[in-house]
């Protein structure tokens, strides 16, 4: 039996029809992304799937007793939750547990004054709640809520601030985290990954991927729905503009664009086999109308005409999807060595603090070069080292010559806010009004919107102007950071088709692994934990292949050297990648990794439930100090060997 059955779907928001006739059926387990472009109303439809907004037409049924949980694109808590550290959030789906927790204390304290008679009672009664307690993970929650709270990207440091004073970002990544530990049977995800750095986006992936419950997922992120989705739910506007209609594909995302291709070919060829045959009937009753084939034309003109009154037999030209129109072209040729550093560290003046420091690297035209790392490790201020507006706290950055930097920024810094779309784009090249709203409109700025100033745009429409400002430039070096961002599946994928045309040099900060995997030729590592900077040739199919058999190597010098000459994007030197990775896990070494991942865990555990009950024991009343000593040292040590532990889990979880 299916968790939710949508019949005959249908909303609209005034007279403005968003989609219309949506049927679906999530079974137990299913994972299914929802794709479509920006405005076709895959956010709605989640909202009323989960039972937040009402359709205008049609009825979702749910599973009795099905639990659902939903996630927006951005979080927000009432007043009284936002008081609430983050730990205490993560609490919140163990109320049953931890109410149990206070039973057994409370049953503790009574068997210590209770007389020898009620004795017996008592203890059977707390045998009995103690082996329920355990049996529903009673002494493994808390571990569990610090896995997931380092899995997406909390330090310990953070455990303790109350909601409100979390980012926006950090708030989304909080909800999330309280909906897994929720485990309900049904996930509804709107953009999950949106403030998730690689790290934490291939831990979620790893925990969707154990979870036995259904996911329904929107994401821009096609790397994580290839590796997540087994279902493609695609949203896509009706042919002439009209309300978005739902297709469904089986497989994951790559299997879901063979098979779309596939289908809006049959469909245009079925198209334009009923045209050709519509313009030979017509040309035929044209010739015999008023000749002596009079009745034949009478005839087939008849069976033309109930033709064309019947929608449903009309064959319908493949909506074509309302992408950007992006054109890269640099002015000049680049020298060969684009960008070199030397003994170079990157921080802030102000402060002194090194945030990593960097391997001499050389970056030859031609290539792309791919900067990873977690949130907050310094990869903007990187860029900005090398565009000479942060100073370097050591070393130095050389550019090569004819260059011409493009910087896409990533926070879009470079626009106005008070100018209009329209001032903005001329700021880039003079041109008449005219000519730069047909160019705005390749970037989907159409009729007004070229008047609205930057300050209110959205985020997807200020990453369009920024990228329309870009292709302007001229430029022979690009400096991306998190270009994608905002930008949905039809634009991510028109942009990457012109990075992969482009003749330049590109330098990407990216979260997006399918960007990466297809247009970088080296991977430049950030790890703020060595503050290091670390250098892999090859793409990162190749570095993640790498990665799951060892840790990164010791920095070396770079991949390239002056002999090598230059690589172009999207050549993959597998022998190079080979030669410079340690060797991967054999098979009995994997199996031996997993069963010590399995006994840290069963240790976390064991010492979780030893320090639950050396707590219980100091929370008794009259406890003599010679044992309130003992016990104290004995909790602090518990402590000390359970973060030792876990650190030595995340080691090898990864």
């Amino acid at each position: 039996m299916s968790l939710l059955i949508g019949t005959g779907l249908a909303k609209a928001f005034g007279a403005v029809d968003i989609f219309t006739a949506v049927a679906v059926s999530l079974p137990h387990g299913a994972r299914v992304a929802l794709v479509g472009p920006n405005g076709s109303g895959k956010t709605t439809l989640l909202r009323v799937l989960a039972g937040l907004d009402e359709p205008t037409q049609g009825t979702v049924q749910r599973a009795r007793g099905v639990r659902v949980g939903y996630l927006p694109q951005e979080a927000s808590f009432d007043a009284g939750v936002a008081e609430h550290t983050l730990w205490q959030e993560m609490l919140t789906p163990f109320a049953a547990l931890r109410a149990a927790e206070a039973e057994l204390r409370q049953l503790e304290a009574r068997l210590a004054q209770a007389p020898r008679p009620d004795h017996a009672a008592l203890l059977e009664k707390y045998g009995q709640l103690q082996h329920q307690f355990e049996a529903a993970g009673g002494y493994a929650y808390e571990p569990k809520i610090q896995r997931v709270l380092a899995g997406l990207g909390f330090t310990p440091e953070e455990h303790g601030r109350p909601l409100r004073q979390l980012s926006g970002g950090q708030k989304t990544r909080a909800l999330l985290g309280r909906l897994l530990l929720e485990e309900p049977d049904l996930l509804i995800l709107d953009e999950p990954t949106n403030h998730l750095d690689i790290e934490a986006v291939e831990w979620l992936e790893a925990w969707l991927g154990e979870w036995r419950g259904a996911a329904l997922i929107v994401s821009h992120d096609r790397y994580f729905m290839d590796r997540v989705a087994e279902h493609i739910w695609a949203l896509d506007p009706a042919p002439g503009g009209g309300p978005a209609q739902l297709a469904e594909y089986r497989g994951n995302y790559s299997a879901y664009l063979l098979q779309r291709d596939e289908r809006r070919a049959r469909q245009l060829a079925e198209f334009e086999a009923q045209q050709a045959f519509i313009s030979k009937e017509l040309d035929f009753i044209r010739r015999n109308m008023a000749g002596q084939n009079t009745r034949q034309a009478k005839g087939r003109l008849r069976r033309l005409e109930r033709l064309m009154s019947a929608p449903a037999e009309m064959a319908r030209r493949p909506a074509e999807s309302q992408t950007i129109k992006l054109r890269l072209v640099s002015d000049l040729r680049s020298g060969d060595r684009v960008a070199e550093t030397h003994g170079l560290a990157v921080g802030y003046q102000d402060d002194g603090r090194v945030l990593f420091e960097v391997p001499d690297l050389l970056l030859w035209r031609g290539e792309c070069a791919a900067l990873i790392g977690p949130n907050g490790a310094g990869k903007t201020t990187f860029l900005k080292t090398l565009l000479g507006q942060v100073p370097p706290l050591a070393g130095r950055v050389k550019l090569g010559s004819s260059l011409k930097i493009g910087y896409f920024a990533q926070a879009h810094e470079g626009l106005h806010p008070e100018r209009t779309v329209l001032e903005e784009i001329r700021t880039a090249q003079d041109m008449a009004p005219g000519q730069a709203r047909d160019y705005l409109g390749k970037f989907l700025f159409s009729g007004d919107d070229v008047f609205k100033t930057v300050s209110v745009l959205s985020g997807g429409e200020r990453g369009r102007l920024a990228l329309a400002k870009l292709a302007l430039s001229g430029a022979n070096l690009l400096l991306l950071d998190e270009p994608t961002n905002h930008l949905d599946i039809p634009s991510q994928e028109i942009l990457e088709a012109v990075l992969d045309e482009f003749d330049g040099t590109i330098l990407l900060v990216s979260h997006d692994r399918y960007l990466i995997d297809d247009l970088a030729t080296q991977i430049w590592v950030v790890d703020p934990d060595d503050g290091q900077l670390r250098v892999f040739a090859g793409s990162w199919s190749e570095y993640a292949a790498w990665r799951e058999g060892a840790a990164l190597t010791a920095p070396g010098p770079s991949p390239k050297t002056p002999a090598d000459g230059p690589r172009p994007k999207g050549e993959r030197p597998a022998e190079k990648a080979a030669e410079a990775a340690p060797a991967r896990l054999s098979k009995n070494e994997a199996q031996k990794r997993a069963a010590r991942i399995a006994e840290l865990e069963a240790q976390i555990d064991a010492l979780e439930k030893r320090k639950a009950e050396v707590s219980r024991e100091l929370d008794r009343p009259g406890l003599a100090v010679g044992r309130a000593s003992e016990l104290g040292a004995e909790y602090a040590r518990l402590e000390a060997e359970i973060a030792a532990r876990l650190d030595d889990w995340a080691e090898l979880a990864g």
